[in-house]
């Protein structure tokens, strides 16, 4: 078995599962955020004599108002707050930064687990070794939250590996961009993909961390990184109680393999109207913009700000560009904080903003009018999600964001100083 069925089976009580099988499994992390959550209580507290399982195993980050902006945001944040006091669940509040990153930075996923949440993107958890499905708010009010399981069809596993070198200027996010583009996008519906090859093995952590956050644009149930010395270390330096062992797959060879040699690839940006539609940098070059962010489930990270700073040293940004850096944990922010990055991008022309998920949906920031433009870190450009639908998203890496942000149109970072 590959380590999506090990964890499986253990969860269900079985000694094997099989592809196609449906399992009843115990769940050790259910995680939401101030929206999901919202929408979860509200249908658990319907149901007569509702009462958590094991409150220990739920967790709840408030990410997208970090700020609210209304009397209705703010109530919404009220009442999930008093709901989290009620059942004894861990909360974090306004400020400490992105669900997904806030999860991993405490200690609060760990290989091997189960992990569900509403959010789409909770199968980048599958970094850190553990199975992570995004299931419906109803499904956790009606299952996970009273009784602790979920059902789930053990998936099939495509293996997608990664060959070669690339180019100085050709970052991870990149890279995992362009694989959206090369298998397309819905193309591996409810696999289990697991990232893997030589080039995958040679990023650290948080690199590793952008290919299974998109996952979710190929179609797949979950997606994982086979736990090895870089992901088993990362995860040592958290808080908590390490597992009794990393699980680790037995060479069962996936149901398809998909290989692709990364050396020629260019920066990469994903343009309007979806995450699929991707392009080389260069082919977009000169397209003016007001916006541009460092944020979002893939974004902040403190990857992300030194890619900035070393662009910026000895730059301003763009008189024409909004420039936003948002953090994507308090740690990140301390950390970046201690390096001289916080007073170096704040000097250069950058807004910090408070650890979360930043302009994503534009809950609190990031709403832009018609026939703006932003080119972004983050891990969707729906027309619509960030204001008005007659407004324009790109998904770059870092470094294409900053250079755009210096320059003020869409920029191919390879030619740009600091790069």
């Amino acid at each position: 078995m590959n380590i999506v069925e090990k964890i499986l089976a253990r969860a269900s009580g079985r000694a094997s599962v099989e592809p196609g099988e449906i399992v009843i499994a115990n769940v050790d992390r259910l995680i939401m955020h101030d929206l999901s959550g919202y929408l979860t209580a509200r249908v658990f507290d319907k149901q007569d004599g509702a009462k958590i399982k094991d409150p220990d195993r739920v967790v709840m980050v408030f990410d997208h108002h970090f700020s609210p902006p209304t009397e209705q945001q703010a109530s919404v944040l009220e009442f999930n707050r008093e709901w989290a006091r009620r059942h004894g669940i861990h909360l974090f509040d306004c400020g400490n930064g992105n669900l997904h990153h806030v999860l991993v930075r405490r200690g609060l996923v760990k290989p091997g687990m189960i992990v569900v949440g509403s959010d789409s993107h909770t199968p980048v958890h599958g970094t850190v070794g553990a199975f992570a499905v995004a299931l419906g708010n109803d499904s956790h009010a009606g299952t996970v939250l009273p009784f602790g399981k979920a059902w789930f069809k053990v998936p099939e596993t495509v293996r997608v590996e990664l060959h070669g070198r690339t180019r100085p200027e050709t970052t991870a996010r990149d890279i995992a961009l362009w694989l959206v583009g090369q298998i397309g996008e819905g193309e591996l519906n409810y696999a289990a993909v697991e990232f893997a090859g030589p080039y995958l093995e040679q990023l650290g952590f948080w690199d590793r961390w952008l290919f299974p956050l998109l996952c979710v644009d190929l179609g797949a149930k979950c997606s994982f990184v086979e736990p090895d010395a870089v992901s088993e270390a990362y995860v040592r330096s958290l808080p908590g109680a390490m597992p009794a062992d990393f699980p680790r797959s037995d060479g069962k060879e996936a149901a398809k393999v998909l290989r692709f040699d990364v050396g020629e690839v260019e920066p990469q940006i994903a343009c309007p109207p979806t995450v699929g539609n991707v392009k080389p940098v260069s082919s977009v070059a000169g397209k003016p913009l007001g916006w541009a962010e460092l944020g979002g489930h893939g974004g902040g990270r403190l990857e992300d700000i030194r890619i900035a700073a070393k662009i910026l040293d000895g730059q301003r940004v763009n008189p024409s560009v909004r420039f936003n850096i948002v953090p994507s944990s308090r740690e990140v922010f301390s950390e970046a904080l201690s390096e001289g990055l916080v007073s170096a991008l704040h000097e250069a022309g950058a807004t910090w903003f408070p650890p979360s998920t930043g302009g994503n949906q534009a809950y609190n920031m990031g709403a832009m009018a018609p026939g703006e433009t932003m080119i972004s870190t983050h891990s969707r450009n729906f027309p619509g999600r960030n204001g008005s639908p007659d407004a324009e998203m790109y998904l770059a890496s870092a470094a294409s964001v900053t250079a755009s942000a210096v320059a003020g149109v869409v920029t191919d970072p390879a030619g740009l100083k600091g790069n």
